[in-house]
């Protein structure tokens, strides 16, 4: 059976012969050969839409269309389309292939496995009912960004309201704080079941996703005679050499 015929690089097109069964495909210069049945599979998928209706891809000097996008994981999509295979290895990864084709099938598939089940439903979840915690990562990296200059670590001070009953206190808390209060990020309060160390555990873990090296220590407060002492802070320490 012969290969489609491709018109020049660089140009949009398709197969001359839309039906031919085979299809080369070249995805960030990772190469695949497959069927226009399997690509179309589920037709509500943006993957499916690039092979329906008008050219959308252009193609490479060799003839194959391209798709602009890392190719790493697409081999286990396609096999998800040929056969139903789900892959044991990089779920997230492929995971996040299938939200960008839109093919649901595959996401749900792969949000049931326990690779994603605990942090969609569980850490996920916990996340969602912590204020500002997406901002408050943000908050965290400027400021150490910002600190970096001429030294080898940066110390931002947070402080972890767990119940409704801390966050009455915080203004008392602070107020014996020695560092600068104008920086400390404040999370919390909030209504789930996971504890302070386990959102110590989430910052940590989003902060070094993204590439960074830190690491949390608890703040000791000076305790005086007549005053009460909170448990309330944190050192978060970035380290950049």
């Amino acid at each position: 059976m012969s290969l489609p015929d491709y018109k020049s690089s660089g140009k949009l097109c398709a197969p001359a012969n839309p039906h031919s069964p085979v299809v080369q495909l070249n995805v960030g210069g990772h190469l695949f050969s497959t069927s226009l049945n399997t690509l179309r599979k589920h037709p509500d998928s943006h993957l499916a839409e690039l092979f329906v209706g008008k050219p959308r891809l252009h193609t490479d000097a060799q003839g194959h269309l391209f798709i602009d996008r890392d190719g790493s994981h697409f081999g286990a999509v396609l096999e998800f389309l040929r056969n139903g295979q789900l892959p044991t290895k990089n779920i997230q990864e492929v995971y996040k292939e299938a939200v960008h084709y839109n093919i649901k099938p595959l996401i749900k598939r792969l949000e049931e496995t326990p690779q994603l089940f605990g942090e969609l439903v569980g850490r996920q979840q916990f996340l969602s009912r912590v204020p500002h915690y997406k901002e408050n990562i943000e908050v965290l990296i400027r400021i150490a960004r910002a600190e970096a200059i001429a030294a080898r670590t940066s110390t931002i001070m947070i402080c972890v309201l767990r119940t409704e009953e801390d966050l009455g206190f915080y203004d008392d808390a602070i107020s014996g704080l020695e560092a600068d209060k104008e920086s400390v990020v404040t999370f919390g309060p909030w209504k789930a079941v996971p504890s302070v160390q386990d959102l110590l555990d989430c910052v940590k873990f989003d902060i070094e996703s993204k590439g960074y090296t830190v690491s949390i220590q608890p703040y000791i407060m000076e305790k005086s005679f007549l005053s009460r002492s909170y448990n309330y802070f944190y050192k978060l320490i970035f380290t950049w050499w």
